[in-house]
């Protein structure tokens, strides 16, 4: 047959869902499984999303503009001013499919094969495929546990670009830490892109949860470098609609927007039942965003202080989104978070986790776990409770 190509070869797999299948078989004996591995919040949508589903009155699901439905833009734009930032729905807003559609689209826009794009690590794995797809070099400068995974030195980071780098790309707040970038953390970054004249890509889809008072500092605020920046949006966290596949990608650089058309044109239009749920969310009240903000904390804090009760586990408390990073007293947490699934359970319960080892592109750290805080209170405290009693039985044999 055919050979395959060398970049199909080296695309990474999910570390989010490589250990399914363990948990399937789990499952299949009868054994309940606390999925922690996914930000698949079970948080309801809002209920003028579903209505207007329910409710469309449409004889035809038609192709809308490659660039969104101008409707849909107009409200996102009226979204943003309403948090400070004038933006033109006609030129600097564009719906794609899911945020990851826009970073793709960011990342053709923006590099040539073989350039090069800053990330502090640990962050989302898929960034690594997205990076692969667009023939970039990951180059990632490690943020500490110790610290709560804040920003690395600028010092450090600076010290990686080449002539080869093209971009710095952060989230904010952050998967799979939850931290939240402070507007200094955020002023230096400025400087960097400023003075090296890179592209900063900002993926603030978690902007909407930020916790014990803290504020958000968006990328939009750095106004001096206003052509450099490209921001990620999307629907999926904000509103509990992860299906949807509703996204956006956001820039006051007009030929990069125009640029970035082209490739939205290649593949037509966003999908068009997305963006009717997408438009009806932004009715969404703020009383919505409000509970569900407070529902996190609680679960933030019962997940987080369960976990550092138990001896030799180091979990910061995220200031925004619904991630921490735990690292547990083993050696491999991937050998951990199988053997958890293959050959524990406590009570019936057993737990899934993402080994954070996925969420690294040069560090060799191996005794961290990614966890998502997307099921309900008493949910989480046996989860924990399960953590601690298989962590137990773990060293006893390993």
């Amino acid at each position: 047959m055919p050979n395959l190509s060398s970049k199909a070869k080296v695309m990474p797999s999910s570390p989010i869902r490589k250990l399914v299948p363990y948990a399937e078989k789990a499952k299949s004996k009868g054994t309940n499984v606390f999925h922690l591995n996914i930000g698949q919040p079970d948080i309801e949508t809002p209920k003028i999303v579903i209505e207007e589903l329910q409710n469309i009155d449409r004889k035809v699901i038609e192709y809308s503009h490659s660039a969104g439905f101008i409707s849909y833009r107009k409200g996102l734009a009226n979204y943003y001013k309403n948090i400070g930032f004038n933006l033109d729905p006609s030129k600097e807003i564009m719906i794609t499919t899911g945020g990851s559609e826009a970073l793709i689209f960011a990342f053709q826009c923006c590099f040539e094969p073989g350039d090069e794009i800053i990330i502090p690590e640990p962050f989302y794995a898929n960034y690594n495929g997205f990076a692969t797809s667009c023939g970039i070099k990951v180059i990632s400068v490690t943020a500490k546990i110790e610290n709560g995974f804040a920003l690395p030195p600028i010092a450090e980071l600076e010290s990686k670009i080449t002539s080869k780098t093209k971009g710095i790309l952060i989230c904010n707040p952050g998967n799979p830490t939850g931290y939240l970038y402070k507007e200094s953390e955020m002023l230096l970054l400025k400087e960097v892109v400023k003075k090296h004249d890179l592209f900063l890509f900002a993926d603030e889809v978690y902007r909407e949860f930020c916790y014990d008072g803290s504020k958000h500092y968006s990328a939009l605020n750095l106004l001096d470098i206003k052509n450099n920046v490209v921001l990620i949006d999307s629907v999926s966290k904000r509103y509990s609609m992860c299906g949807a596949r509703i996204g956006a990608l956001i820039s006051k650089n007009h030929d990069f927007m125009d640029m970035a058309l082209k490739f939205g044109q290649a593949r037509l239009s966003p999908p068009t039942l997305g963006q009717i749920a997408g438009e009806a969310a932004l009715k969404t009240p703020q009383s919505y965003f409000d509970k569900v903000i407070d529902e996190y904390v609680e679960r933030r804090d019962v997940i987080v202080d369960g976990l550092n009760k138990i001896d030799g586990v180091i979990c910061p408390k995220p200031e925004g989104a619904f991630y921490a990073i735990a690292q547990l007293p083993v050696k491999d947490a991937d050998h951990f978070c199988q053997w958890i699934l293959e050959k524990f359970n406590y009570n019936g319960n057993t737990v899934m986790m993402a080994p954070a080892s996925g969420f690294y592109a040069n560090s060799k750290v191996k005794n961290q776990v990614r966890i998502a805080y997307v099921l309900k209170k008493d949910d989480l405290e046996n989860a924990v409770l399960c953590i601690e009693k298989a962590l137990e039985e773990y060293k006893k044999s390993f």
